[in-house]
């Protein structure tokens, strides 16, 4: 069980390894559902993005011309943060 504290501010901190748990990625987000008796349920938001979003993104930036690698990566990273995923961390 993980206690945390409130800030005079209202504010929250989760810990590493809480996040990790949840598998939150920075940028991600998080769902917080009311339960009845003042409890609540905290999970991961799942990202909405798909595979036909991905590839009609990367067309419209690069009008016909092939990409290297580094530009696809660099791309497909833009694309995950758009949708709240981390480019640069694999699970």
């Amino acid at each position: 069980m993980t206690t945390l504290t409130v800030t005079a501010r209202g504010q929250v901190t989760f810990r590493k390894d809480v996040l990790k748990h949840l598998g939150i990625q920075p940028g991600g987000k998080i769902r917080l559902d009311l339960l009845p008796d003042g409890r609540a349920e905290l999970t991961a938001e799942q990202p909405t993005g798909s595979w036909q979003e991905l590839r009609g993104f990367l067309a419209s930036k690069t009008n016909g011309v092939r990409l290297s690698i580094d530009e696809i990566n660099e791309a497909t990273a833009e694309a995950g943060a758009s949708v709240g995923m981390s480019g640069t961390e694999r699970k």
